[in-house]
Order: structure tokens, then C-alpha cells, then sequence
């Protein structure tokens, strides 16, 4: 065996650096090449969403509501509103990017769902558009909030509309899923084309006793229905719609719902104390707080195109609609794009 001189065990020494050296290098190309995940990815969200840790309670106008609040309680306030069928986890993910920015963040479950209920059994179980707009405005109230920005989705989203259009005093900035959203009862009489109307099916089997009947009977399997056909390329686990499902479980939901969309078409009565209200808000009022209105490119449920809503929001405006299969639950699929959404909002206002 032929005898490994000091000069020799220099170069091996050396020749073993640089090829440890070219492997580490390699290495970090080769991650550096793999594809960056897409957080805005509907796939990708579903997986990591936690509900809150606590739910608080609060006495405001005709309502006990339950509602997590997250952040410094002297950041700026953010109220985020959820739609039919979801409720407060919608936010689960963007609640804490925005309390990292150092805002305020209040979830309310909305009238008919979660903790939320009525003080009074005498009540009507309201849920037409302008009821749902003075919770918010009762909300605000019973927590001295005077001013908010506002974020929703779905109904969410029309009652975030509904509060700026009307108090806009009370509004810092808005951000609203698929746009203007809201609507009339005499504006609804109007019929659409078959396959807008072939969207709102379920509106018409809320409008039947069997569907009353049948929504009371099945309103989980229901739900997870809409869920499905709402986004249809959102990979959600049974456990991500569990945890939104037990919110149905409120006493008020069905009655809200059938109450809602039967109120849409004109077949069941608002509330006497709503009339002026729903008076102005037939009008189509212009939104004048600065809004960021976001749509999904895969959204399975029915929403008007971004162009049609436009010219409704006549102050400080910046419309995305983003990609990567995002279907109706914008927030919970794409929790950083909507928390950004905010961010740009609360921008436009200062």
C-alpha cells in the first residue's frame, strides 16, 4: 500500500471540501427551485385554520352577541362579518395576521348563528338586509367603537355595505367580497336569465313549506352542500366544515334563513322600524368610504360581475379578483390576500 504523504492528505483534504462544498451548493439551488406555495391557493388554507380561543358576550340592541375579538385593544377597530352558510371561522386565519399589524379585530356570529341570540323570545326572527345592518351599528355601540373598518363576505358583505352607505361616518374603510351587494325586495321582482336563475335554486326552495321542512331537517348535510357547489375547487376537510357547522346548531338559525331569502322575494314582511331604511337602501345608494371589493376566480355561487359594481363606490376604489381556483369563502381560502385587502383599505383612508 503505497504511503499517504502530508502533501497528499493536504490535497485530499481539500479535494473532500470542495466537493462538500459543490453538494451544500446544489442542495440550496435545488430548494431554491422548488415552487414557492401559493398562499392565496384554495388547497392550501383548508389545512391549518384554528377556531378562536374565546368567544365574548355583549347586550346589544335586540340581541346577546357572541363575537372573538383579537389584537391590541387600542389598535385600530376591524370588524369581520361572515356569510350564510359559514360563521366566525371564515376568519380564523386572518384575525391574527391583522392583530400582528396591530389592529383590533371583532368577529360577531351574526343574528341565527353561534352564541347570538335574541334577549327577547317575543323577537321577530328577522333577517332581512337592513335588520342585520343596525346589529352592527348596535355592536359598535355597546363596545364605544364610533368608527371601523368593515370586512365581509356573502351576507357579510351586503351588511358591510349596507353600514357604510348609510353611516358612513361610522365606516373608516371597507372591504367587501363580490362588490355591491345590496338589494331591494322590489328590486328583486325582476327576473333574471335562466341560468342566473338556475343559481339561486335553493332561494326558491326556501320560498316552499318543504323547504322550510327540509332545510329545518337536513341543515347540516344542506349546508355542506353549498359549501361544495359555493367553491368547488376549496379542498376543506370534514374537520374545517365541523367546526363552522356547529354553529348552525343556534335555535334561530333556520328562522333567519327562511326569513331572509323568503324576504328577498317579497314573500315575507320586514319589520315596521326597518321601512326608511329599506326605503334608502331601494334607492341603490352610492358607498362613499374608501373600499377594496375582492372577488374569487372560481366562485361557484351566484355574484355580479366587478364592472356592473364599480361605479356604486364613488370614493377611493381598488377592485382584485384573484386567482388560483378561490371560490366563495374568500377569506378562510385566502386568508392573506383578504387580510391584505384591509390593509390597503385602512390605507386609502388616511
Amino acid at each position: 500500500m503505497k504511503e499517504i504523504t502530508p502533501t497528499s492528505r493536504r490535497i485530499l483534504i481539500i479535494a473532500s471540501a470542495i466537493m462538500i462544498a459543490i453538494i451544500l451548493l446544489s442542495s440550496s439551488e435545488l430548494l431554491q427551485a422548488q415552487p414557492v406555495s401559493n398562499q392565496s391557493t384554495a388547497q392550501q388554507t383548508s389545512l391549518s385554520d384554528t377556531a378562536f380561543a374565546r368567544i365574548k358576550h355583549i347586550k346589544a340592541g335586540v340581541l346577546n352577541i357572541g363575537y372573538a375579538e383579537v389584537g391590541p385593544a387600542n389598535g385600530n377597530p376591524v370588524i369581520l362579518l361572515h356569510g350564510w352558510p359559514y360563521d366566525i371561522n371564515s376568519y380564523a386565519q386572518v384575525a391574527p395576521i391583522l392583530a400582528a399589524q396591530g389592529y383590533h379585530i371583532i368577529v360577531p356570529y351574526l343574528r341565527g348563528y353561534g352564541s347570538t341570540t335574541f334577549l327577547s323570545a317575543k323577537s321577530v326572527r328577522n333577517g332581512q338586509q337592513a335588520a342585520l345592518a343596525e346589529d352592527v351599528i348596535a355592536l359598535m355601540d355597546a363596545l364605544h367603537i364610533q368608527k371601523a373598518t368593515l370586512g365581509g363576505f356573502d351576507w357579510g358583505a351586503r351588511t358591510a355595505d349596507i353600514v357604510a352607505a348609510l353611516y358612513p361616518q361610522r365606516v373608516n374603510a371597507l372591504v367587501s367580497v363580490s362588490g355591491y351587494l345590496i338589494g331591494s325586495q322590489q328590486g328583486n321582482k325582476a327576473p333574471l336569465p335562466p341560468k342566473a336563475e338556475q343559481a339561486w335554486w335553493y332561494q326558491y326552495y326556501f320560498a316552499t313549506e318543504r323547504g322550510k321542512a327540509g332545510y329545518a331537517a337536513n341543515t347540516k348535510a344542506f349546508n355542506k352542500l353549498i359549501w361544495q357547489t359555493a367553491s368547488p375547487d376549496w379542498k376543506f376537510t370534514d374537520a374545517d366544515y365541523n367546526r363552522s357547522a356547529a354553529a348552525f346548531n343556534n335555535p334561530d338559525h333556520v328562522a333567519i334563513v327562511i326569513h331572509n331569502y323568503r324576504w328577498r322575494l317579497g314573500l315575507a314582511k320586514g319589520e315596521a322600524k326597518y321601512d326608511a331604511l329599506e326605503k334608502q337602501l331601494a334607492l341603490a345608494p352610492a358607498i362613499t368610504v374608501p373600499t377594496v371589493t375582492l372577488e374569487g376566480d372560481a366562485n361557484g355561487a351566484p355574484h355580479p360581475a366587478p364592472a356592473d359594481y364599480a361605479k356604486r363606490f364613488t370614493g377611493k376604489y381598488i377592485h382584485h379578483t384573484l386567482t388560483g381556483g378561490i371560490g366563495h369563502n374568500l377569506p378562510q381560502e385566502a386568508p392573506e390576500a383578504f387580510a391584505n385587502a384591509i390593509i390597503e383599505a385602512d390605507s386609502l383612508a388616511k
